[in-house]
Order: structure tokens, then sequence, then C-alpha cells
């Protein structure tokens, strides 16, 4: 895997209820270079939220309260999104999120999304 030159100082948040899942991109991120805290109430210097959205359709409010506890973007993913690019566009918008990424997802789909919400597009 590759990492640019500023994956280690960047924290990177993740809130995953599945054990499984959240050891998983906790090992993904930390291999590419990246800090890493999962399920933790820190909220200084957090640079992008990850975070597991089970239900989209109920979950505006609680995206809308985590963006502004850290007052980062969010990137959230869940099994109920779908892959088609203008789906996933069109859910972002609505849930306030930087980006969606549908699961299940690739080592390599999880880094190039990341990429794209910390760089901004």
């Amino acid at each position: 895997m590759t990492t640019d030159s500023t994956s280690s100082s960047r924290l990177l948040l993740i809130i995953e209820t599945d054990d499984l899942i959240r050891e998983l991109l906790v090992r993904w991120l930390t291999e590419a270079g990246y800090s890493v805290a999962a399920n933790d109430s820190r909220t200084n210097g957090v640079a992008l939220v990850i975070a597991d959205v089970p239900n989209p359709a109920q979950a505006g409010a609680a995206l809308r309260e985590l963006h502004g506890r850290y007052g980062a973007p969010i990137l959230a993913t869940s099994g109920r999104f779908r892959r088609a690019p203008a789906a996933s566009e069109g859910a972002a918008r609505r849930l306030g999120v930087a980006k969606v990424l549908p699961k299940p997802f690739t080592c390599a789909e999880l880094l190039a999304a990341v990429g794209q919400c910390l760089d901004g597009r």
C-alpha cells in the first residue's frame, strides 16, 4: 500500500459497532500510515470520521451531531448504500457527509475514499 507524506499526521476516527470490521479498518488504515482511533470519545485533532450507518434513512441527525462534535468531514459506510456513483453522491448530499462508501468494500476502495475526503474531493 502507498501512503502520502501527511498520512501519519492525520487522525482518523472509526465509529463501527462490528468488531471484525472495525479491526480490519484499523489494520488497513494503520498499515497505510494513518493514525487511527476506534470508537473513541476524543474530539481534538480528528481529520476524518469514518462512521458506519446501519440505517441511512434515519441517520441524518446522528451524522449532523457527529460533524458538530468533531468538526471533521464524515465518510459514511453502509451495506444499504448503492454502488452507482450518482446514487452515492445523492446519498452523501442528503446525509450531509463528505462521501458514502457502500459495504462491502476493498482496502483500495477505502483508501481512495479516505484520500478523497481528506483532499476535499
